[in-house]
Parts: C-alpha cells; structure tokens; sequence
C-alpha cells in the first residue's frame, strides 16, 4: 500500500484491497473512506465488497465516490465530517489518492489558510496549487 500522511490523523492511498484492511487496523486506523466510484473497478472492489471486509476487520467504512462532476459542497462535507467523527486515524482511498487529498483541502477551505492545505496535500506528494483560486473563493464565502 502506498499510504500518505496529509495530516497525523488523515491519509491517502490509491485504490485498496480488501485483504489490506486488517493490516490497516493493525496500523491504527479507524476508519476507511471510499472515494472511487464502482464504475472505475471490477467486482471485487465494488465498495460493497470493500464495506464488507472492513467492517469484518472492524472499520468504519464510509462510501463518498468522488470524480470531477460529483465534488459537491455535500460529498466535501460528509467527507470532513467523517473525518472529524472518527474516533482515530482516517485512511480515504481512490485511483491515486489525488481525490481524496482534494477532497479534504476543499472541505477544509473555509477554516484553514490555502498555504497551510496545500503544503499539507504537497507533503503527501500531491501538489494542488492549481486548486488555489477555488480555496480562496471558498474561504470568501464562509466568512
């Protein structure tokens, strides 16, 4: 697993197998975050089936498919909320992890500084600075 550190208690990954999961409860994980959409992977990787394995090795599992058109201000929010309601570590998965890194630098712009999200997304290895003007309009809407 390719896993990176966006925050102490949020991680990305690209795409997860089920067999993954208990090691990812041995690692202290809590949580698991579903954003790849079923179109995208075979059977066996539905997230059903994943929901299933990790609830067998004692996660949560929450189901948030993510692609360009379905990044609404809804999906942001479940996402954050996810995050915040876990009781440890969050581990959010998709092709690349570059939705999952975007999808929490988005759900954060309303309460934290774009240089502070996006150096988080840069050391975890994406790098979203292209994404500045959406955080900034973001953070102008909430105030």
């Amino acid at each position: 697993m390719d896993i990176r550190e966006i925050t102490p208690r949020y991680y990305v990954a690209p795409q997860i197998d089920a067999k993954d999961l208990s090691e990812l409860k041995a690692q202290g994980f809590t949580c698991v975050i579903c954003n790849r959409p079923d179109e995208e992977v075979p059977p066996s990787h539905h997230a059903v089936a994943m929901e299933k394995a990790a609830k067998d090795a004692g996660l949560d599992f929450v189901i948030n498919p993510l692609t360009h058109d379905t990044m609404t201000d809804d999906r942001l929010a479940l996402q954050r909320a996810t995050l915040e309601g876990a009781d440890g570590k969050v581990l959010a998965y998709c092709a690349s992890g570059t939705r999952s890194t975007v999808a929490w630098v988005l759900g954060h712009a309303d309460s934290e500084p774009a240089d502070a999200l996006l150096g988080a997304a840069a050391q975890g290895g994406y790098h979203l600075d292209a994404l500045r003007g959406r955080i900034d309009f973001i953070a102008s809407q909430k105030r």
